[in-house]
């Protein structure tokens, strides 16, 4: 079976950016290898930062995180001053979300990717959740059923 093992990720400061993803997830230092600047996200993957000065299409990476880990890494957001939305969107600004009866929040790195964090699967809490993934609804209301996520 194949696994993802490494995503390149385009930034001004490919240096900063992965001491940024690396501060604010909590992941092992940043490790250089080439043009790279390297951080592990999980055992079989890594974000390999890569300077540009071109322009940059914003991406959107999410970890799943425990509700402990959840805490310290929004504690981070919160001591560093940053933006943070409910949405991504970017609508409902100072706000974290409790879809599927868990907590998520997003914010940005400092090449504009925004990061989000989520201590439960999106539609993992099914329509019996007190906070029902909109995704759910959305997917009954286009195509009449719920999606198989087994």
């Amino acid at each position: 079976m194949s696994v993802l093992n490494h995503q390149i990720v385009w930034s001004r400061d490919a240096g900063a950016s992965a001491r940024f993803l690396a501060d604010m997830m909590g992941f092992e230092p940043p490790v250089r290898l080439g043009h790279f600047v390297m951080v592990r996200v999980s055992p079989d993957v890594t974000f390999d930062f890569m300077s540009t000065d071109r322009d940059i299409a914003a991406q959107h990476y999410a970890f799943l995180v425990s509700e402990a880990e959840f805490d310290v890494v929004f504690a981070r957001v919160l001591e560093r001053g940053l933006e943070y939305w409910a949405d991504p969107r970017h609508q409902d600004a100072g706000h974290i979300n409790r879809l599927d009866d868990g907590r998520g929040v997003y914010f940005n790195d400092p090449s504009g990717h925004e990061l989000e964090i989520v201590t439960r699967p999106y539609g993992s809490g099914g329509l019996g959740a007190e906070h029902v993934n909109p995704l759910l609804t959305e997917e009954i209301t286009v195509h009449g059923t719920l999606p198989d996520l087994s």
